[in-house]
């Protein structure tokens, strides 16, 4: 295991990756442990307030992420540093994005249905941060073609935002690695709530969006709800009453 380490991790230079890929998933877990704590009142874990404001966890964030960056910056000749900086800098992003859907919707979601999102966010990071951690880079295959690279990054970035636009979102963040997904998920039929069903589905074809809305409570479903149960297993249930209503966590 430490040959292994030695060898794939500080090696290759990945130990500022690793670093940030683990704390990453530590602080995420962590946060969630605590703010499920707080939610079920134990305790002394109490929401962080001063006077009559509450101080939301995604500030904390921000301040350690300005931290780490920085030191990232003025270190970059030292792998402990930068394996320290990229620490502090994995703890400040779990913080932020555990709060994403707060940012993106303006307000206090985080036990609501929106507050999936954040979920979905740290997901995201950490799978995009372990796929970078075992050597493979975004928009980089060339299929052993004599066409032009530029030529390629500009087809497979299109690609991806078909594939976003279709609302298949785990497809196009992976197919940015794999460029073959992003073609299969271009191609594909899009699902009913993204916004290429919106724009070409709705009124313009109706059989399409039947299909789509057939192929998504026959496959989709099952997947989707898989997901959630893991999801809310780690971070808690998100469709409990409002946090409008009496904010409950830090």
């Amino acid at each position: 295991m430490g040959n292994w380490f030695q060898q794939s991790i500080v090696a290759t230079g990945r130990l500022p990756l690793f670093c940030y890929f683990v704390m990453l998933i530590v602080a995420f877990i962590a946060t969630r442990i605590n703010v499920r704590l707080i939610r079920a009142k134990v305790g002394w874990f109490r929401n962080v307030n001063v006077g009559e404001m509450h101080i939301h966890h995604v500030v904390f964030g921000v301040v350690l992420m300005l931290v780490g960056g920085v030191t990232l910056i003025v270190s970059p000749d030292s792998q402990i540093g930068t394996a320290v900086a990229a620490s502090v800098f994995g703890v400040g992003s779990a913080l932020v994005l555990d709060e994403f859907a707060l940012i993106l919707h303006l307000h206090d979601v985080y036990w609501e249905e929106e507050g999936r999102t954040s979920v979905d966010a740290v997901f995201i990071a950490v799978a995009v941060t372990g796929l970078l951690l075992i050597g493979l880079r975004p928009l980089t295959w060339n299929y052993g073609t004599p066409v032009n690279p530029a030529a390629l990054i500009v087809a497979n970035l299109a690609l991806a935002i078909v594939t976003l636009l279709k609302g298949k979102i785990w497809t196009g963040m992976a197919g940015l690695f794999v460029p073959p997904m992003l073609l299969v998920g271009a191609i594909r039929l899009a699902r009913p709530g993204s916004p290429w069903a919106h724009w070409f589905f709705a009124r313009q074809s109706p059989r399409k969006m039947a299909r789509a809305i057939h192929r998504e409570e026959r496959w989709r479903r099952p997947v989707i709800k898989a997901k959630i149960a893991f999801q809310e297993f780690l971070s808690g249930r998100h469709d409990l009453p409002s946090t409008r209503r009496g904010r409950r966590h830090t």
